[in-house]
């Protein structure tokens, strides 16, 4: 195995995994590998993309960029020219990732399992993608292709058996074990793949931390300090898992590699309010009922007889339905019924596909095909009357405002790739359940969240990193898109390219920095 001069970086991104609880149970003596690497090296807590759109996180760390410049944050997204969201597709990156970066400056570089990204054109190194990740935003592969042939052949197929968007509304059973055995697959499989590849840079995705976030949070608990300590045995099981592998793996590489752990996201109860925004777009009027013309990308409206039909069957019924048809199918399907009874003509705003912020797009003319919105004063203004609106909510449970804030996009991920994100994005107060919201204007409304995962994302991320240079017990600070430049600038790559990040001083052991982030 060769490797640059620089020395090589391995880096274990996981997904969804909370800092908060690796460092509590840190403290506990019950993670030793992951006390082992902070204390030979830094512990720092990130601010992240996530506290905005949850799912930016990963293309954030891929890039070194902000959303507005990398243009992805969900598998559904609003695209110019489209009425309606997409599935996205590798062309809404609208920059280069940092592996590719870094191979093009002759570091060679081993990918596994980086959630929500895709191969690249031009791209020399190993990658697989969609393997053993959570949410495929493509499907499983690899460059070369033959390498995910050699990872079937030599190991199996990878053991969850669900996937995100294939699993629908179910819960999946035996799930400790199932993710406990998956990632021991992926600490093996990840093994043979540095052993067997040339690597300046290593990233690989430990993404069974997020299913297990989202189903082994324990239900009705507000956090790890308010419930018994037994209620997060199943959690902790999974992260004793990623501890071994984060043993396993730092003992398989050279002592001079710096290793480096960072998530962008964590966990929390799940008690968002995202369903209760599209009744609440239409009861102040900017979803207009009516079936006008159909987007040229939307179905046409469904016939009286199909909709009264529709209204009849019992909402357990139709989650059955939907929740057994071939993926692709259902995701056209929800955004069919989502958006049959559209007026179009008259519709200033829409809501778009979401599992926890409120995402809203501005019917503008001249992007939405159907567009009625002039683009300068005239959308300014729908966003900032948006903003108004939502901010008068509260939630009747507990008095207290129902909305957290409202970002408008071009103030917070300003870019070239803006124009692919919402334009408006709701994230909520949710210390309590949001079950309804009222204000003077609207009244109230109801809905029960009818996600079942107790858990959900949390908005702060964190780095743990050891290696040459790296002073031991070092605690600190930085932004998400700063890794991805600390990753550059410890393969030795100089100048940096022009990102939104700054290499952190304390992973490189200087004050050197390339690029500002307008959200510093």
């Amino acid at each position: 195995m060769s490797a640059s001069s620089s020395g090589r970086v391995l880096v274990l991104g996981l997904d969804m995994g909370d800092g908060g609880l690796i460092r509590r149970w840190v403290r506990q003596r019950r993670l030793p590998h992951f006390a082992a690497l902070q204390s030979a090296g830094a512990s720092l807590t990130l601010e992240s993309t996530a506290r905005v759109l949850h799912t930016s996180t990963w293309p954030t760390f891929a890039t070194g960029t902000l959303p507005g410049r990398h243009g992805v944050y969900y598998p559904y997204q609003p695209k110019p020219g489209h009425q309606l969201a997409r599935y996205i597709e590798p062309d809404q990156y609208g920059v280069d990732t940092l592996w590719k970066l870094a191979d093009a400056r002759e570091r060679p570089t081993v990918v596994y399992d980086v959630p929500e990204t895709f191969p690249e054109a031009g791209f020399r190194g190993r990658a697989i993608f969609d393997w053993g990740t959570w949410a495929w935003y493509g499907e499983p592969c690899a460059q070369p292709p033959e390498l995910l042939g050699q990872i079937k052949s030599g190991f199996g197929a990878y053991p969850l058996g669900f996937e995100a968007k294939r699993l629908g509304l179910g819960v999946p059973d035996h799930i400790e074990e199932r993710l406990s055995r998956s990632v021991r697959y992926k600490t093996t499989t990840a093994r043979w793949l540095l052993e067997n590849s040339d690597w300046a840079l290593a990233v690989v995705g430990f993404c069974e931390t997020h299913p297990a976030g989202h189903y082994l949070w324990p239900r009705g608990v507000d956090s790890v300090d308010t419930a018994e300590a037994s209620a997060f045995e199943p959690l902790y099981r999974v992260y004793a898992e990623v501890d071994e592998a984060l043993g396993v793996l730092r003992a398989s590489v050279p002592s001079d590699t710096t290793v480096i752990v960072v998530s962008g996201d964590g966990v929390r109860p799940n008690r968002c309010g995202w369903h209760l925004l599209p009744p609440l777009m239409a009861r102040l009027g900017y979803m207009e009922p009516g079936g006008g013309g159909a987007a040229a990308d939307a179905r046409p409206a469904a016939p009286s007889l199909v909709g009264r039909a529709h209204q009849l069957i019992p909402a357990s019924a139709k989650r059955l339905v939907t929740a057994s048809l071939p993926w692709r199918l259902r995701d056209r399907l929800g955004v069919w019924l989502q958006t049959r009874s559209i007026d179009w003509s008259r519709t200033r705003a829409f809501t778009l596909p979401t599992d926890l912020e409120g995402c809203i797009r501005i019917n503008v003319k001249g992007r939405e095909p159907f567009g009625i919105v002039e683009p300068g004063a005239q959308y300014e203004d729908v966003c900032q009357e948006i903003r108004a609106r939502l901010e008068e909510l509260e939630n009747p449970a507990t008095g207290r405002p129902a909305v957290h804030r409202v970002w408008l996009r071009n103030e917070v991920f300003p870019g070239p790739r803006q124009e692919q994100l919402p334009d408006v994005i709701v994230t909520w107060n949710d210390e309590a359940p949001l079950e309804a919201i009222v204000s003077p204007r609207i009244g109230s409304i109801t809905g029960v969240n009818p996600d079942p995962r107790p858990g959900t994302h949390s908005t702060d991320g964190f780095a743990l990193a050891a290696g040459p240079g790296i002073q031991g017990g070092t605690e600190g600070q930085g932004h998400l898109a700063d890794v991805s430049c600390t990753i550059l600038a410890r393969l030795g790559i100089d100048p940096l390219p022009p990102l939104d990040g700054k290499p952190l001083p304390a992973l490189t052991g200087t004050s050197r920095s390339s690029g500002t982030l307008s959200s510093h």
